[in-house]
């Protein structure tokens, strides 16, 4: 699984021009279904995303998690985070998930964020979305469950 993590001040993101998920503070995660992905990865990213300590302390440093800070979460599913151009200019991806393994495990890793007490919002899996944010930073971060970078 893959992750592009946006620290944010708001975000939301739209559906046939209907809000259908938006928080205040907190993160903004696109988050990708790679083809073989399981629960490992999925126990992987819940725990580096709801742990990452890009959040700053009183003396302006980060320290803290979005659980510290009682920050909102956002997750959009984005297969495209397996686009792979090394070869050509047009994306291959066929390295994403089969869409209704990567439905399963994007409904789950929401649902393990909202039973660890955290405010989730969602996309629409599958649909044509607009997302948008204020990057607080800005902050982004880029997790991949196989740690390849």
């Amino acid at each position: 699984m893959r992750a592009v993590v946006q620290r944010v001040t708001e975000a939301y993101v739209k559906v046939e021009g209907e809000v259908v998920g938006e928080i205040g503070k907190g993160l903004l995660v696109l988050l990708g279904v790679g083809e073989g992905d399981d629960n490992k990865d999925l126990d992987y990213l819940v725990d580096k995303v709801l742990g990452l300590r890009i959040f700053e302390d009183d003396m302006e440093k980060m320290n803290l998690s979005l659980l510290d800070v009682e920050g909102e979460l956002l997750v959009v599913s984005q297969f495209t985070l397996y686009g792979d151009v090394r070869k050509g200019k047009r994306p291959n991806f066929s390295g994403s998930a089969q869409p209704d393994i990567a439905e399963k495990l994007y409904n789950e890793f929401i649902n393990r964020c909202i039973e660890k007490g955290v405010k989730t919002e969602k996309g629409v899996f599958g649909a044509y979305m607009k997302v948008g944010l204020i990057n607080d930073g800005p902050v982004t971060i880029m997790l991949d469950s196989k740690k390849i970078f």
